[in-house]
């Protein structure tokens, strides 16, 4: 954990992508033969209640535990592959480059927050994933989850983490295992938006990470508390039961979905996350934008995005215009950016070059319901 911080709480959340059975696929536009976990959050969370989410949450003391290097390889990267050094004019993520060892922990950050995400996971959805001994599983197809001969003896388990996450390498030590931190492969990095902000003025620094695993997990069973439902679908399911007002999504997760179309197959899914990873991620803070008919969520690159945007929010910036939504389309040419014409009324447009040998977001064409990509 970072003491040091006014402003963030940082955060781990996984985007859990899990082969699918045959099926006929319910959206219409097309097959994908992965399904995606999405967490309901309960109507009484403080921040986005209500919500459909990806697994995740606060980071926590427990996630640097001098406890974990008795259980994973030796550090200072426990058999995780080097991120290369940013380009030229960029830099890593405070989240990620911050010294931690001048914090007092044993562990680095790209450890600890996929300890979190993993944690996290078990927490809210009883998912464990983890490998025998200290890791990493030998391969580099999808992971898989703890075997379902396992499972029975978890539930006390999970109410203990739960209560305490110290408990977590507790655990780890009595299965005989290591949260398998390999199979997350670091994907992105969203911070809450000064308009954002929870119960309390909350703003969170997350580090988003995917993992693929074979098939789902034999449960997947939401924790009644933080979370009250849980649903497997793919992205074009999520996308189309977020426009249907069947759930609801928050920019950030609705982006990343679209961002997921591009892959339909799990394998496919799997190496390019694999092959990317060690790129890094970008660190995006959105900037709202309030327009007389809606209002955009702007993100780095766009040609509205603020020079020196507010990151801490003690500014009290607002960027406001009364100008509608179709105006600023027609008068605009770089575009990175959410529109947000109400709660499921979203659209993604973004014609600027990905970084870190990424992908941009293919997003719904409400007129022909089909995936194509604004560039």
């Amino acid at each position: 954990m970072n003491p040091r911080l006014r402003h963030w709480r940082e955060a781990a959340t996984l985007l859990l992508a899990a082969g699918a059975p045959a099926r006929p696929p319910r959206s219409s536009l097309g097959a994908f033969d992965y399904e995606l976990l999405l967490l309901q959050r309960s109507p009484r969370s403080g921040f986005l209640p209500g919500a459909h989410v990806f697994p995740g949450g606060l980071l926590e003391a427990a996630d640097f535990s001098a406890e974990w290097l008795e259980l994973l390889p030796p550090p200072p990267h426990c058999g995780l592959g080097l991120v290369r050094p940013p380009p030229p004019g960029s830099s890593r993520a405070p989240l990620f480059a911050t010294d931690r060892q001048s914090l007092g922990s044993p562990l680095p950050a790209e450890v600890a927050f996929r300890i979190c995400a993993i944690r996290e996971t078990f927490e809210e959805a009883g998912i464990l994933l983890a490998v025998p001994g200290r890791g990493p599983a030998p391969g580099g197809g999808p992971a898989r989850a703890l075997p379902a001969e396992r499972l029975p003896e978890l539930g006390a388990w999970r109410r203990r983490v739960q209560h305490d996450a110290s408990c977590f390498p507790r655990l780890c030590r009595h299965l005989g295992c290591a949260p398998d931190i390999w199979a997350l492969r670091e994907w992105s990095n969203w911070l809450t938006p000064a308009g954002g902000a929870g119960r309390g003025g909350r703003r969170y620094d997350t580090a988003f990470y995917v993992c693929c695993v074979e098939r789902r997990p034999a449960r997947a069973a939401h924790d009644g508390r933080e979370v009250t439902g849980a649903q497997w679908l793919s992205p074009a399911e999520a996308v189309e039961r977020f426009k249907s007002q069947e759930i609801w999504l928050a920019p950030p997760q609705f982006y990343e979905l679209c961002r997921l179309g591009n892959f339909s197959s799990l394998q496919e899914l799997n190496k390019f996350s694999s092959e990317r990873a060690l790129e890094g991620c970008e660190r995006w803070m959105p900037v709202i934008l309030t327009a007389s008919d809606g209002y955009m969520q702007l993100l780095p690159g766009d040609e509205l995005y603020p020079e020196d945007p507010d990151h801490t929010g003690e500014k009290k910036i607002t960027l406001s215009t009364d100008k509608k939504i179709e105006d600023l389309m027609k008068e605009g040419s770089i575009f990175h950016r959410i529109v947000i014409k109400n709660t499921h009324d979203l659209a993604v447009y973004v014609n600027i070059q990905a970084k870190y040998k990424h992908k941009n977001p293919v997003v719904l064409n409400s007129n022909n319901s089909d995936f194509n990509s604004r560039l």
